[in-house]
């Protein structure tokens, strides 16, 4: 079947959208003539690569929504619902597999909707999931996995990038050191998920001792982190809260070397194939770690109960177990000091 006019679904978050980059590609391969639009929340709309991957980009701002008064929220639906219809989409596919993105597959007016294997909160109800061969693989495959159905012949995985001119000049004013450094990515979207900020700052002695410099990443809720860790060390630099999207993405992808637990720039990370070391508690990083790079390290807890999914803990005890030795012991593997 050839499809014309394609919407992508994937709004959230930093690290699912990076994993849905390479089926991006795989759709543009097979569809090499048709519109592709991408539906995303804004907060993610920079990291969604340009033509010729994707042609359009529409937005969803779920925080703003969620503000509005019930009224406004009616009207806002109804003014969505026009917005997806006007286009004509002629295949919808749901690769966020949630209640919210059900919705909105929903009133696309298309009547021909997918998905991608794990499709939760009934959202099976609206979109067809598609299971292929790799329903218990990494989650790059299970989202190749659609791509395959539809004829995609996909050899190789691609992580298309989106332009990052300008950010690097932008960077260049916020980062001025002039030597090779590290960077951590010091939170977590859950809390479960986040190491110790007494690791992170003995680690970063420890690399700082080495010559490098050390450059800490993450969003707004980072920076009393971010500050804790930076205190006393002039050759740690604290950028939390302070990057957009893009400048992120060209801080890792300059960086030496990359740190972090299962989160959004770790797959940033991934996509340059930086030397990394990735670090996991709670989640499995068979399904959502880094993945087609071989310049990756994976750290697993060694507790039992490692890979629990458990966003709260009243045992948390598997990050703590990830100690700043093993790391470094990676870091000297990779990297020449």
């Amino acid at each position: 079947m050839e499809y014309k006019n394609i919407l992508i679904i994937k709004m959230s978050s930093l690290g699912d959208v990076l994993h849905t980059l390479p089926f991006a590609a795989a759709l543009r391969s097979r569809f090499t003539k048709a519109k592709i639009t991408w539906l995303v929340h804004p907060q993610f709309a920079d990291f969604i690569p340009q033509k010729p991957i994707i042609d359009e980009v529409v937005l969803f701002d779920k925080e703003a929504f969620k503000k509005l008064s019930l009224f406004k929220k009616v009207k806002h639906f109804f003014n969505m619902r026009r917005t997806l219809h006007d286009k004509k989409f002629d295949l919808v596919i749901d690769m966020q597999g949630l209640f919210k993105s059900a919705i909105l597959a929903a009133i696309s007016g298309c009547k021909t909707r997918i998905g991608y294997c794990e499709m939760r909160e009934f959202s099976f109800f609206v979109s067809k999931p598609i299971c292929g061969e790799n329903k218990n693989a990494h989650v790059i495959e299970r989202y190749l996995d659609v791509a395959r159905f539809l004829g995609a012949d996909v050899k190789t995985i691609v992580f298309p990038i989106p332009d990052l001119l300008e950010a690097q000049i932008s960077l260049k004013e916020k980062l001025k050191i002039e030597g090779r450094y590290v960077v951590f990515a010091v939170g977590a979207r859950w809390q479960t998920k986040e190491w110790l900020t007494e690791h992170f700052a003995k680690l970063a002695q420890m690399m700082t001792q080495e010559g490098f410099f050390v450059v800490l990443a993450g969003g707004a809720a980072e920076k009393g982190k971010g500050e804790a860790i930076r205190t006393q060390n002039e050759k740690i630099i604290d950028l939390t809260g302070k990057t957009t999207l893009k400048e992120l993405a060209v801080l890792i992808k300059n960086c030496t070397f990359f740190v972090s637990a299962d989160t959004g720039p770790l797959h940033i990370a991934t996509a340059f194939k930086k030397p990394l070391a990735a670090l996991y508690g709670p989640t499995l990083s068979d399904r959502t770690g880094p993945y087609a790079n071989e310049n990756a390290s994976v750290i697993v807890s060694p507790v039992s109960c490692t890979g629990c999914l458990k966003k709260s803990c009243g045992d948390w005890r598997c990050m703590r177990e990830i100690t700043p030795q093993m790391v470094y012991k990676i870091f000297k593997e990779k990297i020449d000091v």
